[in-house]
């Protein structure tokens, strides 16, 4: 309008005329916002259609290369499948010719086999026909025997077992001599090529190793102050006494010995704990069921550690590594073991080093020795918790901490329970054997002396042809008198054996017992 308005004043024109060109003006105006956007929809679809032919045109591009390459892949593909087929084939018909040639073996084989298994049918005939032949024969040559022997038995006067019992006891009373006489011989050419060594051994093992004599025994009886201790230690109505025993696992004796409490108890280990308990008790004074249960305790622990502690002193000594805790602890408590008064722990130690000095002379694993000599008695330390011997006993507890089998065997075989399976079994017999029978190293009850004795002299008096017999030394020599008219040399030597086996196997003593069979013959004139 303001358009219209400038142009009316400036060209003077008719209203109507300059109305018409407003109004055409607005039309046009009209027209031209009508027309824009439909105008820009157009060039927006042709750019959209020349878009979407550029990507048609783009994917078909992509459609044929892709095809391309996947024709070039399934070629690719299909080459190499036809190739594995040939070499596939080629590889079957390989295998079928090698079938063929093994079917061709085998069609050779089986045409071998039948013709052998004919071969042996026909020679099975043979032989069966052959079997009759001689079943027959042997038959009749039986026959024949049977009539000789009847004859013989007639002209003889005796039957066939009269006549084999006969040969038998002639064979037997020849043999017998024979057989003494080569025995006595052979050991004999062995003991001169041994003895030498064997006493060079062990008079080297001895001297390297000195023990004292005397000897270590279980104590089993308290000293006390006075004997007025011994109320104290009965207490009122006896409750510290009953309380002392059922801790302790002992029996306590208290009788009219001054000034003395007996401690009774199988096991060693325990009877230590009473004694150790009642002498710090007797030192500390407070006897009450408080204090003896505290004091109990304590000593059970101490004892416990120079238990285990004695097992690792031993071992140290011996320079023997890797032993099973637990079995420490049944070394330490031979400490607390004695046998015929001789302590068991020096006992082992003593075999241990004799048997550790004799291997190391002949070349074997000393440590190994000296192992299998300190636990070839390990059994005693647990014989009165477990039943069997000490050297069952032993051989178990080897067997569940570990041990080899040569400790084992050397365990099992020390008192020839089992026989002996390596060099260092036979060094522990040894060592052990040497350790018992030492002068001093071990005492004896009178009666047990006493009964052992008459056993020897009984064994040896129970044969026939001995005068008389007598134990020596105490009792580590026998030496049996014999009739000269009825035993002869190869007899005596016969004579000595026997007793010595009857000993071995019914006798249990410390050491060697040495048998001495003496014949003497004196022919006596008188010059008249």
């Amino acid at each position: 309008m303001l358009i219209l308005t400038s142009v009316f004043l400036t060209t003077n024109l008719p209203i109507i005329v300059v109305i018409a060109i407003g109004v055409g003006a607005f039309i046009i105006g009209i027209v031209t916002m009508l027309l824009v956007p439909y105008v820009r929809n157009n060039i927006a679809k042709n750019k959209v259609k020349k878009i979407i032919r550029e990507a048609e045109i783009k994917a078909d591009h992509i459609i044929k290369n892709a095809q391309i390459d996947g024709k070039q892949t399934v070629n690719e593909l299909k080459n190499e499948a036809n190739k594995e087929i040939r070499e596939r084939k080629l590889e079957i018909q390989n295998f079928e010719k090698s079938l063929q040639q093994r079917e061709q073996s085998i069609s050779r084989r089986d045409n071998i086999l039948i013709s052998k298994e004919n071969a042996l049918d026909e020679k099975n005939e043979t032989l069966n026909r052959r079997l009759k032949e001689l079943d027959r024969k042997e038959s009749a040559l039986q026959e024949k025997i049977d009539s000789i022997i009847g004859e013989l038995e007639k002209v003889a006067q005796m039957s066939t077992q009269e006549a084999k019992d006969e040969l038998f006891a002639r064979v037997e009373a020849k043999l017998s001599k024979e057989i003494a006489s080569y025995i006595k011989t052979k050991e004999e050419e062995a003991k001169e090529e041994c003895d030498e060594k064997a006493k060079e051994l062990l008079g080297y093992a001895l001297t390297r190793y000195a023990q004292d004599v005397t000897t270590e025994r279980a104590v089993s009886v308290v000293a006390l102050p006075s004997d007025e201790m011994k109320g104290r230690i009965i207490g009122r109505e006896g409750r510290n006494i009953r309380s002392l025993e059922q801790l302790l696992g002992v029996d306590l004796i208290i009788d009219d010995t001054p000034e003395v409490i007996t401690i009774s108890c199988f096991n060693p280990v325990r009877r230590e704990i009473a004694r150790l308990s009642l002498e710090s008790l007797i030192k500390d004074g407070r006897i009450q069921p408080g204090r003896i249960e505290e004091i109990v305790e304590k000593t059970k622990k101490d004892v416990e550690d120079t238990i285990y502690k004695t097992g690792q002193e031993a071992a140290f000594k011996l320079g023997l590594p890797r032993i099973n805790k637990e079995l420490l602890n049944y070394v330490g408590r031979l400490k607390y073991r004695t046998s015929y008064g001789q302590n068991a722990l020096n006992h082992s130690m003593e075999v241990a080093y004799l048997c550790g000095v004799m291997a190391a002379e002949l070349g074997l694993d000393q440590n190994l020795a000296k192992r299998a000599g300190l636990l070839h008695d390990i059994g005693k330390a647990a014989d009165f918790e477990m039943d069997g011997s000490h050297v069952e006993i032993g051989a178990r507890l080897a067997k569940k901490f570990g041990e080899g089998e040569i400790v084992i065997n050397s365990i099992e075989s020390h008192h020839d329970d089992v026989p002996a399976k390596s060099i260092i079994a036979n060094l522990v017999q040894a060592a052990d054997t040497l350790s018992a029978a030492r002068p001093g190293a071990r005492s004896e009850m009178l009666e047990n002396y006493i009964k052992r004795i008459e056993q020897l002299e009984e064994i040896c008096s129970s044969y026939d042809g001995v005068y008389q017999s007598y134990a020596m030394q105490s009792g580590r020599e026998l030496r049996v008198m014999v009739i000269p008219d009825k035993i002869d040399d190869v007899g005596a030597y016969k004579l000595a054996k026997d007793i010595k086996e009857r000993i071995e196997g019914e006798m249990t003593y410390p050491g060697q017992i040495k048998v001495s069979v003496i014949r003497e013959y004196r022919a006596i004139e008188t010059a008249k």
